[in-house]
């Protein structure tokens, strides 16, 4: 048995969590605040059994793909002065991280 951790952008945890359930896995889903970009995510958690791991992270990797954003940042260039301006970077995709579980019990 095996507990799936898996952290997506809010843009896509509604369709991870359908394409989970879709395919007959339990989900929860909890709202997390990332460090970088101070980014609203969302992390699911799946238990399921070690030959279906593989068919949850397929699922997983085809519903939070990384795109690439514009968003403002600023730089200081003097006591009291700033300048904004736009920076790319990726967003999107996921960080899963997969834990044994001793016990799983569903009442």
């Amino acid at each position: 048995m095996k507990l799936i951790l898996a952290i997506v952008s809010n843009d896509d945890s509604s369709s991870v969590s359908s394409a989970l359930t879709k395919n007959g896995f339990s989900v929860t889903r909890l709202a997390t605040t990332g460090g970088f970009l101070r980014a609203g995510n969302t992390t699911i958690i799946v238990g399921t059994e070690d030959e279906k791991v593989d068919h949850v992270i397929e699922l997983i990797g085809s519903e939070s793909k990384r795109r690439t954003e514009i968003v403002p940042s600023t730089a200081s260039y003097d006591i009291g002065r700033y300048a904004s301006f736009p920076v790319e970077v990726q967003v999107g995709g996921a960080t899963i991280f997969v834990l044994d579980v001793e016990q799983f019990i569903k009442l």
